[in-house]
């Protein structure tokens, strides 16, 4: 039996804490709209409704691509994370990007540690190739 690859263990992994941080965050703040009054889901990150919305939907992408399709996932998941936290830090504190979604040091802290390991469990993960049928016979 082949061991997993990286980028199903990333879409795995991540994907079950990010439905998690997802749910919890609800619980947390749940309102639609600027984040003018944030709530601090575990303590430490900044949450509001669009954003436990985006990282439920990420994470639930993730454990249903985990089987065929974890590559494409952990690069286009790694990828968006990225520039998620580059977009945050490059905000003054207590922005917001696009306008709604809370940028803090904790949130661009773990958008970029998830989307660096995203893109380098794409990059770890060979693409499969389909197997050529013979034509020939």
């Amino acid at each position: 039996m082949e061991p997993p690859s990286p980028a199903r263990l990333y879409a795995t992994a991540v994907g079950a804490l990010l439905v998690v941080l997802g749910i919890a965050g609800f619980f947390y703040g749940s309102e639609f709209g600027s984040p003018g009054t944030l709530d601090h889901t575990l303590g430490l990150l900044r949450t509001n409704a669009w954003l436990n919305l985006l990282w439920a939907a990420l994470g639930a992408l993730g454990l249903l691509t985990a089987g065929s399709f974890s590559r494409s996932y952990a690069l286009g998941a790694g990828l968006l994370l990225t520039v998620l936290g580059v977009w945050g830090l490059s905000l003054e504190p207590g922005g917001a990007i696009l306008g709604f979604l809370p940028a803090a040091g904790a949130n661009e802290a773990l958008n970029l540690t998830l989307g660096i390991l995203g893109l380098l469990a794409g990059a770890g993960t060979p693409r499969r190739l389909e197997p050529v049928a013979d034509a020939g016979g």
